[in-house]
């Protein structure tokens, strides 16, 4: 949640130091020989003190601001469009038109040298949408707005917009602001200033889905929200780098875990990674906290890491929508995600651009 600092107050109610001294103070008549008049150097010493009075004053107010920052109202739904039109000409997934959840696939995706050419490419076009997607973000936007320009771009380009219509899902990228972990459905909320906002973006291109996530930034962030966004981002990255042919799955979340602790912050459980690439969402399961879940990595196979870090608590409430999950005491989250390649020698990220 965005934290906003009490404002300054303005000059005319500021209150400066005053000084009265008294002209008896010193008398030169009292001091022997030809001594110079101390009276100058008394008011330096009186305003010298006062002035560090003043700064010790400012730097208490500024440490009362920091570690005590006001929450915004929590998060509430604004209105939700109805769908958006995608052309007849593009492919839909197979779950399009069904209002039913799939089911996780058993089998892992482990691609041919044709089936990784796809899945950079799908994987790809979603780090340029969500790139785009991101200079959207500032105070006053919309997530309505958001998911229409994605929705536009996705088309544009020839793929599908892998959430619509997936379970019933009724926009085309998640939008997860501030409190909500994931699952966000665009609607007519405006942005504010200090708001971080996750976006998350599935494209469907050549029977393949690339998908990606990121936390942006909306206008003067507070600097612990800031600090959070920047952890989670680096648990990604730290998750990433112990991936490789024949590696454990489980060291996915001992690291990532390892790494938020050291901030106080904590690993959401329920949503987890997965298998990508044909299918949505398949085996292996990624855990992001400590697990004992079996199985390897092999050569070829993609999958998702998407780390959510909490600053309270990591368990959530799903409103009657059925898919945005806020934390139940409000506190903020932040996410990140990269769909990657298993090579032998590592992981090759598949959504850059």
């Amino acid at each position: 949640m965005a934290f906003a600092p009490p404002l300054k107050p303005p000059a005319s109610h500021r209150r400066e130091p005053k000084f009265q001294l008294s002209r008896n103070l010193f008398s030169t008549q009292s001091l022997p020989g030809n001594y110079p008049k101390p009276s100058r150097l008394v008011v330096f010493s009186k305003r010298l003190r006062g002035f560090e009075e003043a700064m010790r004053v400012k730097r208490e107010r500024e440490v009362r601001t920091t570690t005590n920052p006001k929450r915004p109202p929590p998060l509430r739904r604004g209105r939700v469009s109805p769908c958006l039109p995608v052309p007849d000409h593009i492919p839909r997934p197979p779950y399009v038109g069904s209002s039913e959840l799939p089911d996780l696939a058993s089998q892992y995706q482990i691609h041919d040298s044709e089936g990784i050419v796809h899945m950079r490419a799908s994987c790809q076009l979603a780090a340029r949408v969500l790139n785009y997607a991101g200079t959207l973000v500032r105070p006053s936007v919309t997530t309505k707005e958001i998911d229409e320009a994605v929705h536009q771009m996705i088309i544009d380009s020839g793929a599908y917009p892998s959430p619509l219509g997936y379970g019933g899902f009724p926009k085309s990228v998640c939008t997860s602001v501030n409190e909500c972990m994931c699952h966000g459905i665009p609607d007519s909320r405006q942005l504010q200033d200090g708001d971080i906002i996750n976006i998350d973006v599935t494209v469907y291109l050549n029977g393949y889905h690339g998908d990606t996530s990121r936390t942006f930034l909306c206008g003067n962030v507070d600097n612990d929200l800031k600090r959070l966004v920047k952890v989670t981002e680096e648990c990604l990255a730290k998750g990433i780098a112990v991936c490789r042919d024949g590696a454990n799955f489980k060291k996915i979340g001992k690291k990532i875990s390892a790494y938020a602790e050291k901030y106080n912050y904590g690993v959401v459980e329920r949503f987890v990674g997965h298998g990508v690439g044909k299918v949505f969402h398949s085996e292996p399961i990624i855990y992001h906290h400590r697990n004992d879940y079996p199985g390897k990595m092999v050569e070829g196979l993609t999958f998702t890491i998407e780390p959510i870090l909490t600053m309270g608590s990591i368990e959530c409430e799903t409103w009657d929508d059925n898919w945005t999950a806020v934390t139940v005491d409000g506190s903020p989250a932040a996410q990140f995600e990269h769909t990657i390649l298993i090579t032998r020698t590592g992981a090759e990220i598949l959504t850059t651009c």
